[in-house]
């Protein structure tokens, strides 16, 4: 299966000399990037968050593998669907899905389902993938998207994909979660809901950021995977959480009456 750009032209360049100009404009050069059991990047427009998951790709020694979660926008498919073979094509060309470790982590949490339609037009998996080419462009992934709440499913996919990167050599597989924060309520307003699940991401604590997220009604729409890279950060021995860099639309666009939050977050 070959995966199509879905909003390519929409949400990034469509053009690969445009693109990889934009991509380099966001990425900052560090004098040591870091290895990383995981990390938080937002999936907006580039014109919005591209200058926040910059920061957090900059600051990443990007290894050949890796797992990518996403939430399940649009509601199509399987509520936890992954996508075991073939590749998803960008602007700088098609990504292979890392066929071996997809069936290793269907082994190790079997509630997962091989279903492209969840995939088939969610964007938010599709925006990572330019900023991990341009870096590593060997680079494979494995695809996951997450529509469910039930927070023991989330910890469950957590433990499971930590058996399966502790198989692996320190470094070697890097689970991103892609997510934005706070949606449409004004600036002020998100940044205290934001802080508060930033809180929790940078206390490595997943059941905390789950209950916070509910019961402080934060409109986090990748909180399922973020608890679930969180939960299998803890199992894989995660000491420290950095909150890299945090932005909300209102810096671009003016309007600070509804807004969305972005954060980008290390987990070493």
């Amino acid at each position: 299966m070959l995966r199509a750009p879905a909003v390519a032209g929409r949400f990034y360049p469509a053009n690969p000399a445009v693109l990889r100009d934009d991509l380099r404009s966001y990425l900052s050069p560090v004098q040591e990037p870091v290895t990383a059991i995981g990390c938080i990047a937002p999936h907006a427009g580039y014109i919005y968050s591209g200058r926040i998951a910059g920061a957090v790709f900059s600051r990443l020694k990007i290894p050949a593998r890796c797992i990518v979660l996403c939430p399940n926008h649009t509601g199509r498919g399987h509520p936890l669907a992954i996508i075991k073979e073939g590749a998803w094509r960008t602007p700088l060309g098609d990504v292979a899905i890392d066929s071996e470790l997809a069936e290793r982590i269907c082994q190790a949490f079997p509630a997962l389902q091989d279903d492209s339609e969840a995939h088939g037009s969610e964007h938010a998996i599709e925006v990572e993938l330019p900023f991990l080419q341009l870096i590593r462009p060997d680079v494979k992934f494995v695809p996951i998207a997450i529509g469910t709440g039930r927070q023991l499913l989330l910890e469950q996919l957590g433990e499971g994909l930590s058996r399966v990167v502790a198989d692996e050599n320190r470094g070697a597989v890097l689970i991103i979660a892609s997510s934005d924060m706070n949606h449409y309520e004004d600036d002020a307003t998100t940044r205290v809901k934001d802080r508060r699940a930033i809180d929790k991401v940078i206390e490595l604590d997943p059941r905390a950021l789950y209950e916070t997220v509910i019961n402080e009604s934060i409109s986090m729409c990748g909180f399922g995977p973020a608890v679930a890279m969180l939960a299998a950060a803890r199992r894989l021995g995660a000491q420290r959480a950095e909150l890299v860099e945090y932005a909300t639309s209102g810096e671009v666009s003016g309007d600070l009456e509804m807004v969305v939050g972005y954060a980008g977050i290390i987990v070493t």
